[in-house]
């Protein structure tokens, strides 16, 4: 059963339209979710929440309806938007035993565990953390109730490379231990080349692609080399063309790849991919 089942969402603003937007979590798994500013990320992250009312579609937890039961499926999952920065005067202790209270789940000894494993003082206060150890944090309130699902909106944004690398170790770790599945936005795309196993592609309010990351890279090729030796039946199968001093760089699908004789042809990666796909 997937941890995550949207079908055919739809939320309308004046200016803008999300639209059929379908897509699935598998159990065990890490998804990545991309597009540039203004995709429609938050709006399908806060619509599969309910803390906006999709105009269509439906969506399910676990097999379960939302929000028909909206209180169970929350018990079960974690959403995390950013850094824990509430109540930032109070301490991790007086936090922790206030969130406590919400999940009968709660497992006391595997939240002590998480707060050595990730060097968190449970005396000091939120403003104290660094950004990085305030999402650890929240994190670690997430895991310690047994969270199945972890819905996460840009978490390893601001952060310097190795705490970003630390991050995404924790994330890999969560699905192999805990056997949770997480489901990420993010603009790092380099991040999700290293361990998301699926990617969701929105572009203007609608999906472009969904399903496994690998699959996804490898129908694609980087292209490059002079514009002189650039044929026009060629040219017109580029994606995301640009042309600069007499050089060319852009993208092509896999299956169109032939008749590139004399051109750098190489492996693409998420980030030329989005880039060229934008570009147009």
């Amino acid at each position: 059963m997937d941890a995550l089942t949207v079908s055919h969402l739809e939320k309308r603003y004046p200016s803008f339209h999300l639209r059929d937007v379908s897509f699935r979590v598998q159990p065990g798994r890490i998804m990545g979710f991309i597009g540039r500013n203004g995709a429609g990320k938050t709006t399908t992250l806060k619509s599969i929440l309910n803390l906006v009312h999709p105009d269509g579609g439906s969506v399910q937890f676990f097999g379960l309806d939302m929000p028909a039961h909206e209180f169970a499926i929350k018990q079960r999952t974690a959403c995390i938007f950013g850094a824990a920065n509430y109540y930032p005067q109070s301490a991790l202790k007086t936090i922790a035993a206030v969130y406590r209270r919400f999940y009968p789940t709660w497992d006391e000894p595997l939240y002590q565990s998480y707060l050595q494993r990730f060097g968190l003082d449970p005396s000091k206060k939120i403003r104290q953390l660094s950004q990085g150890m305030s999402i650890k944090f929240a994190l670690t309130l997430a895991l310690s109730h047994h969270a199945e699902l972890l819905i996460l909106d840009e978490p390893t944004s601001g952060l310097d490379p190795v705490s970003r690398d630390e991050l995404l170790h924790i994330f890999e770790d969560i699905v192999d231990r805990e056997g949770a599945s997480i489901f990420f936005s993010t603009h790092i795309t380099s991040d999700l080349d290293k361990n998301a196993d699926d990617i969701t592609y929105i572009q203007n309010g609608q999906i472009i692609a969904s399903g496994d990351k690998d699959a996804f890279v490898a129908s694609y090729r980087k292209v490059e080399g002079r514009s002189e030796d650039l044929p026009p039946a060629l040219k017109e199968r580029i994606i995301g063309l640009h042309e600069r001093k007499g050089e060319f760089s852009g993208l092509l699908r896999a299956a169109d790849a032939a008749g590139t004789n004399g051109l750098a042809v190489t492996p693409a990666d998420l980030e030329s991919i989005m880039v060229c796909t934008e570009r147009g």
